[in-house]
């Protein structure tokens, strides 16, 4: 959880970093990219944890 929040904290930089610098436009595709990634891998997590009988 701490892997999430840490690469959803430097997407959110470069993504902010590549819209105010002028000419850094690929900073925010960077921030994206990053975003995406981060999103599709905790979401794969959470569906493997869902799939586990209960402990009872």
């Amino acid at each position: 959880m701490a892997y999430f929040l840490l690469f959803l904290l430097v997407a959110v930089v470069l993504g902010i970093i590549g819209v105010t610098a002028e000419g850094l436009g690929y900073l925010l595709i960077v921030g994206i990219v990053v975003l995406v990634a981060d999103v599709t891998v905790a979401a794969v997590r959470l569906s493997r944890r869902a799939r586990r009988p209960p402990l009872r």
